[in-house]
């Protein structure tokens, strides 16, 4: 079956019980047994439960992987991901990434022995000057967290099996609409279901899709032991926005892409960063391994205090940080998703005081032109 088919059909749906087209929520803590030592599949909703069984059904199907595990937060996926690794062990990530995934590498983890290199991914050289002998993993993000960097998957893929090391994808921003990471031969790929695969602003949540019986049964474990898991109900409204999951991505690159190219015409703007622009960096690999550069676009002003003035001057954009919503939102990396990054740091990796991200909706295009116009008019 093809993406849309699988968006709807994957799991068990209808269900068995009483033939329910939506997935029923199975808001409980405990099963009954039927006997001592004798279920029906499920006896703890933190081992497992079905409604979120559908779910992550579903997200493995559409990742094209061996099985999804649903996770309470993105971070709470990540967490757990990274629990695969021991003292000792090093591990190389983007520079540019997401603000909570850089805490939790640097602020959190170095305290349990694990060693993280971060720089940027866009040359074969650079990265395998970073492998050590105790190098264990390569972590992915593209597009990247807000400076919307692309990482050729191949590239880095062909890099990990040369060197024998696992890699790892946040497949957020693209979803596996436009980007299916497995394909290229990647071992994880995580998500915050909280953005585009809900859609709707109204959960938060997280991913794992794995390739292998092994990296199944080493994450279930995990997600079990350390109790990650996502509740049933918030499972069941990440499952409702993944049915409209096609259909959303869709407008959002073309709302997105209209942005973008709009604001390239204008003089306040001084640089716009999007994939889909042919003035991207990334442009021609975006192109090549994806079928869609995505609903987010970042821009630069020409100083932070343009850029707090433009934000607080949108109407139609509301200012709040997350993405991927139906609702577009606009937001200052530096101050609000990317705060727990050292001012130091931001600035090395590009994320100035003077970047604002937009997270392009589906509201109509020409309303959110005329919002732009507005927010930019007097700068």
């Amino acid at each position: 079956m093809r993406f849309e088919t699988l968006a709807i059909h994957s799991g068990d749906r209808p269900d068995r019980t009483f033939g329910a087209v939506s997935a029923p929520i199975y808001q409980t803590s405990t099963f009954a047994f039927e006997e001592v030592g004798k279920t029906k599949g499920y006896d703890y909703s933190r081992t497992a439960n079905p409604t979120r069984k559908v779910l992550e059904d579903t997200i493995a199907r559409l990742e094209g992987g061996k099985a999804g595990f649903a996770f309470a937060t993105g971070m709470a996926a990540e967490a757990t991901i990274i629990h695969l690794l021991k003292a000792g062990d090093h591990v190389i990530s983007g520079d540019d990434v997401y603000g909570g995934t850089y805490r939790l590498f640097q602020d959190v983890m170095p305290d349990f022995g694990l060693e993280f290199t971060f720089l940027r991914m866009d040359n074969r050289q650079k990265i395998e000057a970073a492998i050590k002998p105790n190098t264990k993993l390569l972590w992915l993000e593209t597009p990247s967290n807000p400076l919307l960097n692309i990482v050729d998957v191949e590239m880095a893929v062909d890099i990990a099996k040369k060197h024998n090391l696992m890699t790892v994808i946040d497949n957020t921003f693209a979803t596996p609409y436009f980007l299916k990471p497995i394909d290229y031969g990647v071992d994880l790929v995580v998500h915050s279901t909280t953005k585009y695969l809900n859609g709707h602003c109204d959960v938060v949540g997280g991913a794992v899709v794995t390739t292998t019986d092994e990296l199944t049964d080493r994450v279930q474990f995990l997600l079990n032991a350390m109790g990650t898991c996502a509740s049933p109900f918030d499972c069941w409204l990440v499952l409702r926005g993944i049915e409209t999951l096609a259909v959303r991505m869709k407008q959002h690159e073309a709302n997105a892409a209209a942005v973008a190219e709009y604001l390239t015409k204008q003089s306040a703007v001084k640089k716009v960063f999007y994939p889909g622009l042919k003035s991207h960096p990334g442009h021609e690999i975006a192109k090549r391994q994806m079928r869609g550069f995505g609903g987010v676009v970042s821009f630069e002003l020409g100083d932070v205090g343009a850029a707090k003035t433009f934000l607080n001057r949108v109407k139609v954009f509301s200012l709040a940080e997350s993405l991927g919503g139906v609702v577009s939102l606009a937001e200052h990396p530096a101050s609000m998703s990317h705060a727990s990054m050292p001012a130091d740091y931001r600035k090395k990796v590009g994320i100035s005081d003077k970047l604002v991200r937009l997270s392009v909706g589906l509201e109509n295009i020409d309303d959110l032109i005329e919002d732009l116009e507005q927010a930019l008019r007097r700068l």
